[in-house]
């Protein structure tokens, strides 16, 4: 592995000496050929081992990536000085692989050239019998390994500056960036638990009732067809298959509900809260103020499912009947509050549904903050802004 990532080191220096001379060329127009200088050398480090992180996003085109990144401050402060790094040390690999590759190459094969009458002259060398060509050789050997190192040294110094230049001149553009490759991870984690509670759903609900009712339909072919004068029995078995059937109706509802409810579009989000406090097995006291008009349907949608998921997990896990919910819209956010009185000792778990929602909150611009000490209830506190940042 070691000899791999020194090879790829070696190659991208080779590379970027033949590439010298184009970017020498661009350094007339370097405001717009740094940012792709600079994205380039950080995909050179990827390859060649160095965990960096890539600053275009993978939906933008260069010239609308490079547009946005003129109008940035971190392009004067990381991308500019990535491209003049990368300018000099190109010129020094040019440098090193033309004399070294090329000197070591005519000494190790200085025998060859004897033979066909060439006496191959690297700097003040020059061969004069066939004896210096043979001592040539081993001098070419070293020559290249010492090319070798050089070319790699120059490659690890361009990690070097590229991570100085990175860290220190721009440490709020990588924090971030780290920031958004959590919040991508959870959110893919929060979105795989929730397609499994949609299967769940309907595996054990509306599956399991649907069977029941085909099977009460089976019976009930049956038992008409074998004794035609047994209405009792027939009656009965339909009465049943309908009662399965109702049941899968009403618990696909409650699924399709659980994915967008259709109170939150057509009647806004107090009116939705409203309805999914009225359906609660809890007690739920509900305290709306404000007009929740000025919400855009991603804050409405992440608010609703919070207060859903809240009130969840009070009836699973807090051991008590009551819940309370205070929910603020004005025409800038929105705050929510779900208060219990319950055992306490909630937490905000990788993958769990609250983490899911705490990520939705963040995507909107907004935040989740659980306050749950052992034994002195859950506190559920969401706010947003009305339309998001976005």
């Amino acid at each position: 592995m070691a000899q791999i990532r020194i090879a790829r080191r070696v190659l991208t220096e080779c590379i970027a000496a033949m590439a010298f001379p184009i970017l020498l060329l661009s350094i007339l127009v370097a405001p717009v050929s740094a940012p792709v200088v600079a994205e380039t050398d950080r995909s050179r480090a990827r390859w060649c081992g160095v965990e960096t992180m890539p600053l275009k996003p993978s939906d933008h085109s260069w010239a609308q990536w490079v547009v946005l990144r003129l109008r940035s401050r971190s392009m004067w402060r990381t991308d500019l000085p990535v491209f003049m790094t990368a300018v000099l040390l190109s010129a020094l690999s040019l440098l090193a692989a033309f004399f070294g590759f090329i000197g070591a190459a005519a000494l190790v094969f200085s025998p060859v050239f004897w033979l066909f009458g060439i006496a191959a002259q690297v700097g003040p060398f020059t061969p004069e019998s066939v004896g210096e060509t043979l001592l040539a050789m081993p001098a070419g050997i070293v020559l290249g390994a010492v090319t070798t190192t050089v070319l790699t040294g120059t490659s690890f110094l361009r990690d070097f500056l590229l991570r100085a230049f990175s860290r220190s001149r721009d440490p709020d553009l990588l924090a971030k960036l780290e920031e958004l490759r959590t919040s991508r991870a959870s959110l893919t984690a929060a979105f795989e638990f929730e397609r499994q509670r949609i299967e769940r759903d309907l595996h054990d609900g509306a599956q399991q009732e649907l069977v029941a009712v085909v099977m009460r339909l089976g019976m009930l072919e049956a038992t008409a067809t074998a004794a035609a004068a047994d209405q009792e029995r027939i009656v009965r078995l339909a009465r049943q298959a309908q009662a399965h059937a109702e049941r899968a109706l009403e618990r696909l509802r409650d699924t399709v509900r659980d994915i967008h409810p259709r109170e939150l579009s057509d009647l806004g989000l107090i009116a939705a809260v409203r309805e999914l406090a009225a359906r609660s097995p809890l007690r739920v006291e509900l305290t709306s103020t404000g007009d929740d008009a000025q919400l855009s349907s991603p804050t409405a949608t992440a608010v609703y499912f919070t207060v859903s998921e809240a009130l969840t997990n009070i009836s699973k896990h807090a051991g008590v009947g009551n819940a309370r919910i205070d929910l603020r819209c004005a025409t800038t956010d929105v705050h929510v509050r779900v208060h219990d009185d319950g055992v306490g000792g909630a937490r905000i778990e990788t993958g769990s549904g609250l983490a899911g929602l705490r990520e939705r909150m963040r995507s909107v611009g907004g935040n989740l903050e659980i306050l749950s000490p052992p034994g002195g209830g859950t506190l559920v506190v969401a706010s947003a802004p009305s339309q998001p940042p976005w």
